[in-house]
C-alpha cells in the first residue's frame, strides 16, 4: 500500500514555529514544552527556515554562542527541502537517508501543512510490519488453527 504523508503519516498537525527574530533559547524552550525536536522558522505565515535539536547542538552549545542573545535567523536552515502532502513515506525515507535528515517540513503550494519526522515514517512501517505478520501467521495456520 502506498502511503502518502497526508494523510497516513501526518494529519491535522498544529505547527510549532518560531519567528526568525526570537532567540535559540525561546526556540530550546519551545522545543522542550511541546516535546518536539524541530520547529519551523515562519515570517508572515511563510517557511523561512528550521531549527533542530542538532542547530541547537552545533550552532548554539557547541559554538560557545549565548543562547539569550543568538537569533533563530543566524542558527536555522534557511531554504529548507520539503515535502508535498502526496509525497510518499517513501520519498520521505528515501530524501532523509540520502542528505541526513531526520525532519522535513510538508508544503501544500506556499501553505505549511506539518513537519514529518524519521519517527513519524518508523511508526507507519512498523505498523505495516506488525500487519504482515499477522497476515502470515493468518494464512500460515488459518483463522482457528489450533482450536478444538
Amino acid at each position: 500500500m502506498t502511503r502518502r504523508i497526508v494523510p497516513d503519516v501526518i494529519n491535522n498537525q498544529t505547527l510549532v514555529w518560531v519567528s526568525p527574530t526570537e532567540t535559540a533559547r525561546n526556540a530550546a524552550k519551545l522545543m522542550r514544552e511541546r516535546k518536539v525536536a524541530a520547529v519551523l522558522v515562519m515570517e508572515a505565515e511563510r517557511l523561512i527556515g528550521i531549527i533542530t535539536e542538532r542547530d541547537m547542538t552545533s550552532r548554539v552549545v557547541a559554538a560557545d554562542r549565548n543562547p539569550d542573545t543568538t537569533k533563530c535567523r543566524e542558527i536555522m536552515t534557511a531554504n529548507p527541502d520539503t515535502l508535498s502532502p502526496s509525497d510518499t513515506a517513501s520519498d520521505a525515507i528515501g530524501m532523509m537517508r540520502s542528505r541526513n535528515y531526520r525532519h522535513l517540513p510538508v508544503v501544500d503550494g506556499t501553505n505549511v501543512v506539518g513537519m514529518v519526522s524519521v519517527r513519524d515514517l518508523y511508526a507507519v512501517y512498523n505498523g505495516e510490519l506488525q500487519q504482515d505478520l499477522r497476515d502470515r501467521d493468518a494464512f500460515i495456520y488459518g483463522e482457528n488453527y489450533g482450536t478444538a
